[in-house]
């Protein structure tokens, strides 16, 4: 015998039974972001090297350590790579289809496969499934109020009542220098006690360090320069104006000033939303922030932007711990049961007609017994069963039974509906 081949590492299987949860979430998802006014888009499972590196940034994790790059073929260089995350890709497709140009706001979601290379654990995986949302052309704090408010809705009809929004500002072009002197000064000072990859960020991006998840890191970030000491007056203004938008609409939020997010294109709102309850490291359901210098960086207009991102495993990790039943299956409304190959044929053909109908209907298919058919009718959890034999040919009726009551009738074959 041949040996197995599993599926790699840090993908995913998803059967039937499962995909349920996934069409209900993916379902839930669209309603509401095309009640919000976004449409969906698709763009390529891989795109150029350069546009990652230039969007999401050089210094980052998903850049210089997780990204999958496809080498050339027979060049031995790296021209393009899997995408990683979203963001980038539909920044890049609104400027080469000449969308900059079209009234705004723009509004687009997308529901794609993404790709990392990093360590498998509990809701993170190498390949996973992520839903995400892009806002361009509104400088206002009402946009980030808006974007922010579609995730709390989302999350509220998925059932995860156990969430916490946490906010902050990372400022802008014309204040983040002022802090990040502030930082540099004060990790300079414990230098030595960083981890490798954070006194190489010390160099190149500081704000980075903030991010760590070594505790030691951690830990010395923790009595850290606050970004929102440092904000200049317009981004001080944006701040207010977003936290009152969210007083009026009701939704509670903690302002956290180690929330820095791990792409280099942030600028001034960052937020996430987290779900203590799942007990995980990575509580993080939700998080996104605004980009307004990303569309120019990649060749475009100077235009702004916000979004955020769901990782669909890690929701549906939140889903289960929280409680949340997941919807309930779709079952068939009628089997019919055959003796005899007359009989199959004619069940074959009864339950081609209910399919014209759009009604989910079965017929044996692998010559199973009277008894074994009749298990299988109430193993799928079939509505109903009708029995089809020599007799019931003849005649031209067949006994229909009600799988939940027991109750039975007698039914013409020709013109017999449900």
């Amino acid at each position: 015998m041949a040996a197995m081949i599993q599926k790699p590492r840090g993908t995913l299987d998803v059967l039937p039974e499962r995909a349920k949860v996934w069409q209900h979430i993916e379902k839930t998802l669209r309603s509401v972001a095309e009640k919000y006014g976004f449409g969906e888009i698709r763009f390529p499972t891989f795109e150029n090297v350069d546009l990652f590196q230039r969007g999401v940034g050089d210094t980052t994790d998903v850049v210089q350590k997780e990204m999958y790059l496809l080498e050339q073929k027979g060049t031995g260089e790296a021209r393009y790579a899997l995408r990683p995350e979203g963001t980038a890709g539909v920044v890049r497709s609104i400027i080469e289809n000449g969308k900059c140009s079209d009234a705004m706001p723009l509004r687009y979601y997308y529901l794609a496969n993404m790709f990392r290379y990093e360590k498998p654990q509990a809701g993170r995986f190498r390949e996973f499934t992520q839903f995400g949302v892009e806002l361009f052309g509104s400088d206002s704090a009402l946009a980030d109020a808006s974007v922010i408010s579609m995730g709390n809705e989302i999350l509220e009809k998925l059932g995860i009542r156990d969430r916490l929004l946490h906010i902050n500002s990372i400022g802008c072009p014309n204040c983040r220098p002022k802090y990040q002197e502030a930082l540099v000064s004060y990790f300079q000072g414990r230098e030595s006690e960083l981890c490798e990859t954070c006194r190489e960020r010390l160099k190149k991006n500081p704000l980075r360090i903030l991010d760590c998840k070594s505790p030691i890191c951690s830990s010395i970030a923790a009595g850290a320069p606050k970004t929102v000491d440092s904000l200049c007056d317009d981004c001080r203004q944006h701040l207010s104006t977003l936290l009152s938008a969210l007083d009026d609409s009701g939704i509670s939020y903690e302002l956290d000033p180690g929330i820095v997010r791990g792409l280099d294109y942030y600028t001034r709102t960052v937020f996430e939303f987290l779900c203590p309850i799942t007990g995980a490291a990575q509580s993080t359901v939700c998080g996104g922030g605004r980009y307004d210098g990303l569309v120019r960086e990649l060749g475009g207009p100077s235009l702004s932007g916000i979004g955020f991102a769901i990782g669909i495993n890690r929701l549906i990790d939140a889903m289960e711990k929280s409680g949340v039943n997941p919807p309930e299956e779709t079952r068939p409304l009628l089997y019919i049961a055959s003796m005899g190959q007359e009989a199959a044929m004619r069940a074959f053909q009864i339950a081609s007609r209910f399919r014209a109908e759009d009604k989910w209907a079965e017929s044996d298919l692998v010559g199973r017994s009277l008894k074994a058919q009749m298990k299988y009718a109430d193993k799928i959890r079939a509505s109903y069963t009708l029995i089809l034999g020599e007799e019931e040919l003849r005649s031209g009726i067949a006994q229909l039974k009600n799988m939940e009551t027991g109750e039975q009738v007698a039914v013409e074959l020709a013109t017999f509906s449900l």
